[in-house]
């Protein structure tokens, strides 16, 4: 499986309404704290989106409502990967990819035989309140090795300066989330963000 280069992160279905169409080919809807019907509803709205755009949606923790409502690919954490049902996961075709932080996550996670590995941060991020400190680049080859053909996912603290140095080190796709979504520009810093990992593709 190959993975786009740039690998977007929102939080909400208007976000994949307003940057999806600007040419986005990987999101994820990462929602929190909402309500069950209104996490459905949204899953529902940036399907929609994505598959009139060719883009692949990854939904965030909610393996239920993303198998019932037709989705191909989730995306677990550690904590929500312990409670999923993975064989109902297979059963229903989704591909699956899951968070790494540590060495004991890395080999929870390939025990769950993932589609790809996310690793981060690689970078200090303000997304959210982490116990891990900076993983930095050397961590990255380190995990490229260890995977072998598995497509591993660099997040954490990325801008489009620290683009080239992610890939060189070993990864084949470059999540962001603030540095989109907390930008004056959005719009303007997802066209950059198209721009700059387009060599990759």
């Amino acid at each position: 499986m190959k993975l786009d280069p740039f690998y977007l992160i929102v939080d909400s279905a208007r976000w994949i309404e307003r940057l999806v169409p600007l040419g986005v080919r990987l999101v994820q809807l990462r929602i929190k704290d909402r309500s069950e019907d209104d996490i459905r509803r949204q899953i529902r709205v940036a399907k929609a989106v994505c598959a009139a755009h060719h883009c692949q949606l990854i939904v965030n923790d909610y393996w239920r409502p993303a198998i019932e409502e037709g989705c191909d690919f989730v995306h677990l954490g550690q904590e929500d990967l312990a409670e999923a049902d993975l064989a109902a996961i297979r059963a229903a075709g989704l591909r699956l990819g899951v968070s790494t932080h540590d060495e004991a996550e890395l080999e929870t996670a390939l025990a769950a035989e993932p589609d790809y590995v996310a690793l981060g941060p690689i970078y200090p991020t303000i997304l959210k309140e982490m116990k891990w400190a900076p993983q930095g680049l050397e961590r990255l080859s380190a995990w490229r090795a260890r995977l072998d053909r598995l497509p591993l996912v660099a997040i954490g603290g990325l801008n489009p300066d620290r683009i080239e140095g992610v890939f060189a080190h070993g990864a084949d796709s470059a999540a962001v989330v603030t540095d989109i979504t907390r930008n004056a520009d959005p719009e303007g810093r997802t066209k950059e963000w198209i721009g700059k990992t387009e060599a990759w593709r």
